[in-house]
């Protein structure tokens, strides 16, 4: 009987209660994506002679260097050419001078835009338009002792205008809320000439310095 009573107590007990459950980890947020609305879209890339480049409205400034070559004037120069750039949100400015007495030519297809995101790819300029991005882009001449300006751009930023003849493009650097995210961002271009009916490479990089609220 007390064999019986014993089993009998056992089959009726509860089954130990299982291991509490960990809990999962929160999922990490990931930084917001840069805004790319209609209202960041620009028609072309005026130049400014303010002393910190950007629009009258702009929510942040920005401040550049250059990194490569180094210089604190944005100026680079060898026995052939004489460059002067000018970042801004926009694009990235040109001045090149041709030094000899013989005329070069800009290589477009040839050279390579690094933009602030990490990407690469192929340069536009204030002549390329959205139906040129699948052409092979003429080369441009610099006649000798002669200067030449002009803007650049990443061809990917290009928009297409919806039949208009403008060239609308995101702006290299955006101006709003998500400025303060391209902190510390580099960015520059490949420019490859050909002088002397042999192409050469010219690397320049810069440098977000600073972001600052207007």
């Amino acid at each position: 009987m007390l064999l019986a009573a014993a089993l009998a107590g056992g089959c009726g007990s509860s089954p130990p209660a299982p291991p509490p459950e960990t809990a999962a980890p929160p999922p990490q947020a990931t930084p917001a994506p840069p805004s790319e609305g209609i209202s960041n879209l620009q028609a072309g890339a005026s130049d400014s002679t303010e002393a910190i480049p950007g629009s009258p409205d702009a929510q942040f400034r920005y401040r550049f260097t250059q990194t490569l070559p180094g210089s604190d004037r944005f100026t680079f120069q060898d026995r052939d050419l004489s460059f002067y750039f000018k970042p801004a949100p926009a694009a990235l400015y040109l001045q090149v001078e041709n030094r000899q007495a013989r005329p070069v030519w800009i290589e477009w297809d040839r050279s390579t835009f690094y933009d602030p995101r990490g990407n690469s790819g192929r340069v536009a300029h204030a002549t390329t338009r959205w139906v040129d991005r699948f052409n092979v882009p003429p080369p441009t001449q610099i006649v000798g002792l002669q200067r030449y300006s002009d803007y650049l751009l990443p061809l990917d930023y290009l928009v297409d205008p919806a039949g208009s003849a403008e060239q609308l493009h995101r702006p290299l650097l955006p101006e709003d809320a998500t400025a303060p995210q391209y902190s510390e961002r580099e960015f520059g271009v490949d420019l490859v000439f050909r002088i002397e009916d042999r192409p050469r490479a010219y690397s320049f990089r810069f440098k977000v310095a600073s972001v600052i609220p207007r």
